[in-house]
């Protein structure tokens, strides 16, 4: 069997978080390069269609390209599963079945793995959206507004700025997150877990993502809610007044800790 998912949850209520100074705060703190984006489910065709400005493909391209098209681009961009290019892409997202064949991963056989059990058991381990609840999914820049809000936000950064961002999930509310790494097809370790669980998911992009959704080397993802990002920032916030901040400045390593430790660590009465 496939792994379970949860029910969604969230860090708070999102009808009242500001999108666009969400992202502002978001770049003033960790100095992103990339475009921090939202992603959607729709249940039909049509709502997805009715979000302005939206781009429909006129080619068939595969989930990484699509959401490359939002982060690298800037487009708001909307698909159906006829979009996509197999049924890897579409059932990551709900868009196609989790069947006996496709959990077989017979394709996969002396290109990713060795065997037909190894690539079976890739297959089960991957995090996917629940087939039959959605016909559409869109992506766009998050600070735009137009998905009001998205289900999940997607954030490219290098290993520095991602240490950051977790430390301000954990400012408070602490608990250890724990992530896994399926290998190809990635995205089921960040969009594909965020969007069934609800909650914060790290990757490690893939080289599908990277071949064709053009990740650079130094990225990481996180995929997660608008709530959970909110949080980040309050977070990353306290650790900046704290002088817990990106840039990390290096501190030498022939250097007398005593001195870096005790601006941080120093009683705080």
């Amino acid at each position: 069997m496939q792994q379970d998912v949860k029910t969604r949850e969230t860090a708070a209520p999102t009808d009242n978080i500001d999108l666009a100074t969400l992202v502002a705060d978001l770049n003033a703190l960790l100095r992103l390069k990339t475009t921090v984006i939202g992603m959607k489910m729709f249940a039909t065709v049509a709502e997805m269609e009715a979000i302005p400005k939206i781009r429909r493909p006129n080619a068939i391209h595969t989930t990484d390209q699509i959401v490359s098209m939002a982060s690298r681009l800037g487009w708001t961009v909307g698909i159906t599963s006829a979009d996509l290019v197999g049924a890897q892409c579409r059932a990551v997202i709900g868009l196609a079945p989790t069947d006996e064949k496709w959990l077989k991963g017979e394709s996969y056989v002396g290109v990713w793995h060795g065997t037909q059990e190894d690539a079976q058991k890739r297959q089960e381990a991957l995090c996917t959206v629940p087939y039959g609840r959605y016909q559409a999914m869109a992506v766009s820049p998050l600070a735009s507004g137009r998905l009001n809000p998205p289900d999940i936000c997607m954030v490219y950064a290098t290993p520095g700025q991602m240490i950051i961002l977790i430390n301000g999930l954990q400012y408070t509310g602490y608990k250890k997150f724990e992530w896994g790494v399926v290998g190809e097809t990635a995205c089921a370790d960040s969009w594909g877990r965020a969007l069934a669980t609800g909650e914060p998911s790290l990757s490690l992009p893939c080289f599908a993502e990277r071949r064709y959704g053009g990740v650079p080397d130094e990225e990481m993802l996180m995929a997660l809610s608008p709530a959970h990002l909110a949080k980040a920032v309050v977070g990353m916030k306290a650790l900046a007044k704290n002088g817990l901040r990106y840039p990390i400045a290096p501190y030498g390593i022939q250097s007398d800790v005593r001195a870096g430790m005790g601006a941080s660590y120093a009683d705080r009465k």
